[in-house]
């Protein structure tokens, strides 16, 4: 997963961008502004594991706060970040960290391969 994509993505609220296999090369889709709102699941569930990729590779962890920063929302969408971290979580590309306890307020959640 190329960092600075995902980085800028993080950075400037940007859906996640999109990395396709296909014969002999690799591509990747970025995509401009779109309101929380606007993305539809599967955009939200690829920002949510990137997001979650990349916290993990600076030593952080994913949280529904964190999440709701990327996704420039005020606590008031915690239950929708919630959803998304659940579908997350079922599509199989993230899990939550053991570690962490049972507190569902606290929760912090790392890549499937952590």
């Amino acid at each position: 997963m190329p960092h600075y994509e995902v980085h800028d993505a993080e950075v400037y609220q940007l859906p996640a961008p999109d990395f396709r296999a296909e014969c002999r090369r690799t591509v990747a889709v970025l995509f401009g502004p779109r309101d929380f709102e606007n993305m539809d699941r599967e955009e939200r569930i690829r920002a949510c594991y990137q997001h979650c990729a990349l916290k993990w590779v600076i030593a952080e962890q994913l949280t529904n706060q964190s999440l709701r920063e990327r996704f420039h929302l005020p606590e008031s969408k915690s239950a929708s970040v919630s959803q998304v971290i659940a579908q997350a979580i079922e599509g199989g590309v993230i899990k939550s960290d053991e570690k962490g306890g049972m507190s569902r307020k606290f929760a912090r959640y790392l890549p499937f391969w952590a």
